[in-house]
């Protein structure tokens, strides 16, 4: 039986996970006393992918049709749904949701139509920053209050993990940033022994640029303590910058124009950089936004690098200067001219004075195809509510982009 299994890598054959799925399913009829050891292969191998799906607690404010409630989801369509974000007070979990009764009954009744579907929860995000984690890092006895109340607030409303959006540690604070992620992963395996129940999963939303991996993050530590890392591989441009030229949100490759630093800032050298750090290609979950940075131009010029003269007109729901969802991007495409970069594969549209770099259809599938040849552990959606989650402004019915995504990968891990 072995040789059988010496012959396929004796071919060359890339061993990847798909391969290996289809390796063994050949093989089970064949070796009926191989099932074990088949379980045992699939389980490390992993012949699935994990479609994770950040949802945001404000979105449920936003005019329709961008309101967007937990319970018009589909609770087939991800892997793995996030709740963002929780916050910290007195060194214990917080949820500041208005409707916060009804979150706890929506995870419930998802849970109980998909029993396969895992629910983690988010703390931190942009707003609550790097400051709002130092109070629970100072001191070894309120880290371990943190840690405590955590586990009791996800197992008493039936979450199945802890994701940490540490939006960034800083150079000080990349130790305490370690310990804090060893802690809770201690934690949760003695909670599982104790507990009949599944152990609580642990992973992170981490940064994709390379000054901020540099200093925020010790690579070879975390990937023991995490299951896996959500990788926020978008913001690589948008209208920060100095001298303030137009840009692409979340480019796969590096683009010709690139020199220098900004060569640093697409998702394949954000990929790449993490791995070679010493994260496993497995625990990689690559970030694909739903939406778009936008600038508005300076000049008659319109490719990536032409001048901008700030961000770009606030969306009509999203209401943020610079950024436009993705069913506002649709709205803004009628009678705007689109133009596809071969180099950096993906899209960005003109329309009067007005420029915005997003991802597409065509541009997620290419994103996957890349994640898929690279093994990695899937893809990551920020944020589900920001695709056309009611197919009614994109007329590519609902989650247009997410289901592009669900669909590229195919098998998702259950």
């Amino acid at each position: 039986h072995l040789s059988l299994l010496r012959v396929e890598h004796d071919r060359e054959t890339e061993l990847n996970s798909e391969n290996l799925c289809i390796s063994l399913q050949v093989l089970l009829p064949i070796c009926p006393s191989f099932s074990g050891l088949v379980v045992l292969l699939l389980l490390q191998e992993g012949c699935a992918y994990k479609l994770v799906c950040y949802f945001t607690n404000w979105s449920q404010d936003r005019q329709e049709p961008g309101k967007f409630t937990l319970e018009n989801t589909d609770p087939f369509l991800c892997s793995h749904l996030i709740y963002s974000f929780a916050s910290i007070s007195n060194n214990k979990v917080i949820i500041k949701d208005k409707n916060e009764a009804k979150l706890y009954q929506t995870i419930n009744s998802l849970k109980t139509k998909n029993p396969k579907l895992k629910i983690l929860l988010s703390i931190g995000g942009y707003l609550f920053g790097s400051k709002g984690f130092h109070p629970v890092v100072e001191s070894s006895s309120s880290t371990l209050k943190f840690v405590n109340s955590v586990i009791l607030f996800l197992r008493n409303h039936n979450f199945d993990g802890l994701d940490i959006s540490w939006i960034y540690p800083n150079v000080k604070d990349n130790t305490h940033f370690t310990v804090l992620i060893h802690k809770l992963a201690e934690a949760f395996q003695q909670d599982f022994v104790k507990s009949t129940k599944e152990r609580l999963l642990l992973t992170a939303g981490v940064s994709a640029g390379r000054q901020m991996i540099d200093n925020s993050y010790q690579i070879k530590e975390l990937a023991k303590d995490l299951d896996f890392i959500n990788l926020l591989s978008f913001d690589f441009h948008g209208s920060w910058e100095k001298p303030l030229v137009t840009g692409h949100n979340s480019p796969l490759r590096k683009g010709q124009l690139d020199r220098g630093t900004s060569s640093y800032y697409n998702v394949e050298y954000a990929v790449g950089y993490w791995i070679n750090k010493g994260m496993p290609a497995e625990k990689v979950v690559m970030g694909i936004p739903t939406y778009g940075r936008s600038f508005t131009l300076a000049s008659a010029e319109t490719a990536v690098g032409a001048p901008a003269s700030g961000p770009g007109a606030a969306g009509p729901i999203t209401k943020s200067s610079g950024f436009l969802a993705y069913y506002e991007i649709c709205q803004f495409l009628q009678g705007a001219k689109i133009t596809r970069l071969q180099d950096q594969q993906v899209p960005y549209a003109v329309k009067g004075n007005q420029w915005v770099g997003y991802d597409d259809v065509e541009s997620v599938e290419t994103k996957v195809q890349f994640l898929k040849n690279l093994n990695l552990g899937g893809a990551m959606i920020w944020s589900i509510d920001m695709d056309d989650f009611t197919g009614k402004l994109c007329s590519q019915g609902p989650y247009p982009l997410v289901q592009a995504v669900k669909r590229s990968l195919g098998s998702l891990e259950r």
